[in-house]
């Protein structure tokens, strides 16, 4: 895979690294004897993919790209903010009751070395980065970057799956045609990946919409498209349970990719993003509706718009870490369940 600038693992002085390969799962550093601001990060302290043999279950890599963004800059630096938030991570995930860094092999691949002056030449470097790490039978967990790579994210994926349900987690439909002129925005992935039969269009949502749009036309072309839409309105009005059922019936066993920007949450939990909206989702409704998917197929996932700039007190990054956390958690157990199954 194409990768750069790969965090560092933490160890204790004169520490070696494991012999390779590990007969069970490399976990984290103990955050009981190393302390959590002591070393460069990965995602949650976890091995580099190079530390593990270059083969893992769940690959968490970053795409420092924000080219695509039509008004605040700075997704580009949203991948190492949330790895950093990460420290506070601890390997037991009681809301889910697993350990998901024992029921899996987890590694942090490092950072995709995307163009940040050509668009159209980043999207093809991301495509090619995925197409590898899911050649090496691995699922990912990115992080972005802004919302562009969502597009060549699925097309990889569904290169591997065929078309794929997809929930997407946003304020913004994100399937407008073009921003001036471009096809290829952070407000466009998901019209072109319909365009491509990326998409099960029978089990494609958003949550979590809301806010003004550019006229009515949005919602009609969007529906067109085959997309459900529970809006945060519907979150707060119908419950998380509600919600959760019925995009668990929507998805069925069908191989499924979440992409979440972050601006789905309200701006109280979320203020660090590009293009934030009012009334939108808290972190525990997130979180809640993505634990609620455990009996899903999840086969990768993104989380994108991170803006640490406009992050005050880390607000921002500890929600993103806490939803990739949640995310990993449901495919380590996936992967597990499978592996005993056989």
């Amino acid at each position: 895979m194409s990768t750069a600038e790969q965090p560092e693992q933490s160890q204790r002085p004169g520490e070696q690294s494991a012999p390779q390969p590990h007969a069970e799962p490399l976990g984290p550093v103990d955050s009981s004897r190393v302390p959590r601001y002591a070393g460069p990060a990965t995602f949650a302290r976890l091995p580099r993919l190079d530390q593990v043999g270059g083969k893992a279950d769940v690959a968490v890599v970053g795409v420092p790209f924000d080219t695509g963004v039509s008004y605040r800059p700075g997704a580009r630096f949203g991948g190492n903010a949330i790895r950093e938030a990460s420290r506070l991570l601890r390997p037991y995930n009681p809301a889910q009751d697993a350990s998901p860094f024992a029921l899996a092999q987890v590694a942090d691949a490092g950072d995709v070395a995307a163009n940040p002056f050509d668009i159209g030449e980043a999207v093809e470097t991301v495509q090619e980065a995925a197409d590898g790490i899911l050649d090496s039978g691995a699922r990912m967990m990115t992080l972005g970057g802004d919302h562009t790579i969502a597009l060549p994210l699925l097309r990889s994926v569904a290169r591997k799956h065929g078309p794929v349900a997809l929930l997407h987690f946003d304020a913004h439909l994100d399937t407008w045609d073009t921003y001036f002129g471009a096809a290829y925005t952070h407000g466009t992935p998901f019209r072109r990946a319909f365009e491509e039969g990326l998409l099960d269009t029978s089990a494609v949502s958003h949550v979590g919409t809301r806010g003004p749009l550019y006229g009515k036309k949005d919602l009609d072309d969007d529906a067109k498209m085959g997309f459900g839409i529970v809006t945060s309105a519907d979150v707060m009005r119908r419950g998380v349970d509600e919600v959760t059922d019925q995009l668990r019936q929507r998805i069925g066993d069908r191989p499924l990719y979440i992409s979440v920007d972050i601006d789905v949450l309200d701006p109280a939990h979320a203020p660090g993003t590009g293009t934030p909206e009012a009334g939108g989702l808290t972190s525990r409704e997130l979180l809640e509706i993505i634990r609620g998917l455990a009996a899903c197929r999840l086969v990768s996932a993104d989380l994108v718009e991170v803006a640490p700039a406009y992050d005050h007190a880390e607000i921002t990054s500890v929600a993103a870490s806490h939803t990739a956390y949640e995310l990993t958690t449901l495919m380590a157990r996936q992967i597990a369940e499978a592996r005993d199954a056989g």
